[in-house]
C-alpha cells in the first residue's frame, strides 16, 4: 500500500502528526508511507524514522536526493510536484492539516482515496469539498488524538498510548551544556513562541530561574530560535544569574538537549511539542490556546492555563488592556515545577 501524509506546517503541527506514521507503520509494515512539507519545517523529517519518501514544496531550489524530491514555490514547481505524486500512483492521501491548499495537494496527487477531517474538524471548511472521505472529530479531543482518528477510515484502531517515531540525535551542543551542569541536571526554559501572544514575559522566566536555582539548585538554559536573541538575553539579565543562554540550535540539537534535561517551561510552541515526543518533563504556560487540545499529552505533564478566560483565543496579538498571559505568576508556574520534577521522567 502507498500511503501520502499531507502536513506542510508548522513545526508543532508535524510533531503531532507524527503518531499517524508511527501507527501506519506498525499496521501496515510493507506500506511505502511519503509525505509533503513544506520546506521551512522538513529538517524535523529528518529525526524521523519509518517514512519512505518526502515531498518538499516551497524549497529554495528544486532537486532530487534520494527519497527526497524539491520543488520550488513558484507555479512551475508546484506543477512538477503535483506531476510527481501523480507518478507514485498512492492508494490513500492523508490531509491532516485542513486547509484549501493541503486539500488540493491531496486530491492533486491523484490518490485512489483522500482522507480527511469532517467540516467541524477543518481549518478551511471549503476544503471539504475535495475530500473523498471525511472523519468525524471530536473538537474537544487533544489533536494528537484527532490526528490518529482519521485512521479508522483504513480499518486501523487507534492506539491507545502515543508513539512518537523521533529518533534523539548526536549533539554536541547538548553534550556541552550536560557536561556544564550539576550532575548533568538542568532545566530549559523556552520564552520564544511563533505568536507573541503566547509568550509569557521574560522577566517571570528570569525570576523562575532564580528561585529554581535558589530552592531546587538546578541551573536553567534559555532557548531561542530566530528573532528570539532578545528575549534570550533579558530572561538571562533577569535571572541573577541563575540562567544562561543556549547556544544556537538546530532542531535535532532541541530534541537532543530535551531527552537529557530535567524539565522543559515553554508556552505553546515548537519546542514544547519536540519535548514532548522524547519525554521530557513538561510545564506549560497556556494563554491564548487550549492545552487540553494544544498541551504536552503525557498525564504527568503539567499546565498552568488561563485559557478559560482569554479573550483573544488563537490571536497572534492580545485586543485587550491586559493579557490572560499576565495573570499568570511565578508563584504559580514554581509550584507546577516542583510538583513536575517530583514526578521525575517516565520509565
Amino acid at each position: 500500500m502507498r500511503v501520502l501524509i499531507v502536513r506542510l506546517s508548522a513545526l508543532g503541527d508535524i510533531v503531532h502528526a507524527l503518531p499517524v506514521l508511527a501507527a501506519l507503520r506498525d499496521a501496515q509494515p510493507d506500506a511505502e508511507i511519503d509525505w509533503v512539507v513544506d520546506a521551512r519545517y522538513e529538517s524535523v523529517l529528518d529525526l524521523v524514522e519509518g517514512l519512505h519518501g518526502r515531498i518538499v514544496v516551497r524549497a529554495p531550489a528544486a532537486g532530487v536526493d534520494g527519497p527526497r524530491q524539491a520543488f520550488t514555490g513558484t507555479a512551475a514547481g508546484w506543477l512538477a510536484a503535483v506531476r510527481a505524486l501523480r507518478r507514485r500512483r498512492y492508494d490513500v492521501a492523508l490531509d491532516l492539516q485542513g486547509l484549501l491548499k493541503s486539500a488540493a495537494l491531496a486530491r492533486a496527487s491523484g490518490a485512489r482515496r483522500v482522507i480527511g477531517f469532517d467540516r467541524a474538524g477543518l481549518r478551511e471548511r471549503q476544503a471539504a469539498w475535495l475530500l473523498g472521505e471525511r472523519v468525524p472529530t471530536d473538537r474537544r479531543a487533544h489533536v494528537v488524538r484527532k490526528n490518529l482518528h482519521v485512521l479508522s477510515a483504513l480499518g486501523i484502531t487507534p492506539p491507545a498510548s502515543v508513539r512518537v517515531p523521533i529518533v534523539t540525535p548526536a549533539s554536541t551542543v547538548a553534550d556541552e551544556v550536560a557536561a556544564a551542569a550539576p550532575e548533568g541536571r538542568f532545566v530549559l526554559l523556552n520564552p520564544g513562541g511563533g505568536w507573541p501572544n503566547k509568550r509569557w514575559e521574560p522577566a517571570r522566566f528570569g525570576e523562575l530561574a532564580a528561585r529554581i536555582q535558589e530552592h531546587l539548585g538546578l541551573p536553567s538554559r534559555v532557548l531561542w530560535g530566530p528573532g528570539e536573541e532578545a528575549l534570550a538575553e533579558e530572561v538571562v539579565a533577569r535571572s541573577r544569574g541563575a540562567a544562561e543562554q543556549a547556544p544556537a540550535t538546530t532542531i535535532g540539537d532541541v530534541v537532543a538537549l530535551g531527552a537529557r534535561a530535567a524539565l522543559l517551561v515553554s508556552g505553546d510552541t515548537g519546542p514544547l511539542h519536540l519535548a514532548a515526543a522524547v519525554g521530557t518533563p513538561i510545564v506549560g504556560v497556556f494563554g491564548p490556546t487550549w492545552p487540553e487540545r494544544n498541551g504536552p499529552w503525557s498525564g504527568d505533564d503539567e499546565v498552568i492555563s488561563r485559557a478559560p478566560s482569554c479573550g483573544c483565543h488563537h490571536k497572534r496579538q492580545c485586543g485587550r488592556e491586559r493579557r490572560c498571559l499576565d495573570d499568570i505568576s511565578v508563584d504559580n508556574v514554581f509550584g507546577a515545577v516542583q510538583r513536575r520534577l517530583a514526578r521525575g521522567r517516565a520509565a
